[in-house]
């Protein structure tokens, strides 16, 4: 500023910038706000940012991503009548407590891309039998039994080392012989030869550094789909999880053995199953490409394209069944019509196709949502693309980027007049 000629510091134009960013935030009313979140460091911090989708502009970035703190900020602006939110369920609670008398709309976008994913996956299952396994209630009960499993294992070593014990003792040795012998001390072998039974270790009750303590929680969210580590981790610490990630990796990667050895059980027949290849080239249509496709409508693929889809549909039952749900589901949402999306999610459970089955089980959960993203026109594009700018300025910023200076830059300045 100084070789501008302007007599102010650095620290003052910054402070200005922040008390505006205060006033703006003070002074708006809002009607729809759409809510996304975004990362100070990506898979291991969020933020949260407001954008009022009425006057496409921010009004508020939280520096975290919490129920808590969500609801608040909604409870302190009454006058929000609708909220566009993505499939997130922390976003979908801090709405029902924080502004319960708003809207919820989930973006469109998302619902599409979570049935692309679902698509993937069976794709995965049924046409390369080389993809991730449905976790099943047995495997996750055996997973969860592995710390009981050896448990009992080392209480069958410690029986064994009693019993020796108590057998030498029986020949007539001294407990100085019997240490010497065995290489305990003579100590812990007085304390053992005192009881009829191998002395058992006390359980310590479990308490939030576990991830045991949230096993409910955890294999709830296993069985939706949520299976990456980081994403689990983060939300099991919104829930009061003080453990460290690599303790919680522990038991997740229990969860992923038990998944393989159900995997390995896989009869005969559907390993058999082959993978449908290009009419063109030869190669196996891979998972990705054959999901794209099935949400892809008619009239917008290419020549090549439409002969994979039929390829596709000739090769694979699924990917039929598949390719009609997805169509039916795109008609709904362009249609702006619910009543339809009853009738289309029971006949997605119907399917017995387990990824689709699972992603109209959270449609049903979340149908209030969905079926105003299908009625309104609201979404969260505006929100997205805000991310965006967000990213870029925290980027250029890097090192003073704190959550006040960010909301400062990110606020118009139209709104502090």
């Amino acid at each position: 500023m100084q070789r501008l000629g302007i007599p102010v510091s650095d620290d003052t134009i910054l402070r200005q910038l922040k008390r505006d960013a205060a006033v703006a935030q003070r002074n708006s009313k809002i009607r729809v706000v759409g809510i996304d979140d975004w990362s100070w460091r990506r898979a291991t911090s969020y933020g949260t940012i407001m954008v009022d989708l009425e006057r496409r502009s921010v009004i508020d970035i939280l520096d975290d991503r919490s129920v808590e703190n969500a609801a608040k900020w909604l409870r302190s602006h009454p006058s929000i009548e609708i909220v566009s939110r993505d499939r997130c369920g922390l976003y979908a609670q801090a709405t029902r407590e924080g502004a319960p008398q708003a809207r919820q709309v989930a973006d469109r976008f998302h619902l599409v891309q979570n049935l692309r994913s679902a698509i993937e996956e069976q794709m995965n299952l049924s046409g390369r039998a080389t993809g991730r396994a449905i976790l099943s209630e047995d495997a996750i009960v055996d997973a969860a039994t592995h710390r009981r499993r050896a448990r009992l294992a080392h209480r069958q070593s410690r029986q064994e080392i009693f019993d020796m014990l108590h057998a030498l003792r029986q020949q007539g040795l001294s407990y100085s012989e019997i240490a010497r012998r065995t290489g305990y001390e003579r100590r812990s072998i007085t304390k053992w030869l005192k009881f009829e039974a191998p002395p058992d270790r006390r359980r310590a009750a479990l308490n939030p550094t576990s991830p045991w303590y949230f096993e409910a929680f955890l294999a709830q969210c296993w069985r939706d789909g949520n299976r990456r580590g980081r994403h689990l981790f983060h939300d099991v610490k919104q829930r009061g999880y003080t453990g460290s990630f690599s303790n919680l990796e522990r038991l997740l990667g229990a969860w992923r053995r038990a998944e393989r050895r159900q995997a390995d059980d896989v009869p005969p027949a559907a390993l058999k199953s082959e993978p449908v290849r290009d009419p063109e080239t030869g190669h196996a249509i891979s998972p990705v490409v054959a999901a794209a496709l099935c949400i892809k409508p008619r009239g917008l693929l290419t020549d090549r394209q439409a002969r994979k889809v039929d390829a596709l549909k000739q090769g694979s039952e699924a990917f039929a069944e598949m390719r009609r749900l997805a169509m039916r589901f795109n008609g709904i949402l362009r249609g702006k019509r619910s009543a339809p999306l009853d009738a289309w999610i029971d006949d997605a459970i119907d399917s017995d196709l387990i990824p689709i089955m699972r992603f109209a089980r959270v449609l049903r959960r979340d149908i209030h949502a969905v079926n105003n993203a299908i009625e309104l026109p609201w979404s969260n594009g505006q929100a997205e693309g805000q991310i965006n700018r967000l990213k870029t300025l925290k980027r250029a910023m890097y090192g003073r980027a704190g959550p006040e200076l960010l909301k400062a830059r990110m606020l118009p300045r139209l709104h502090t007049k």
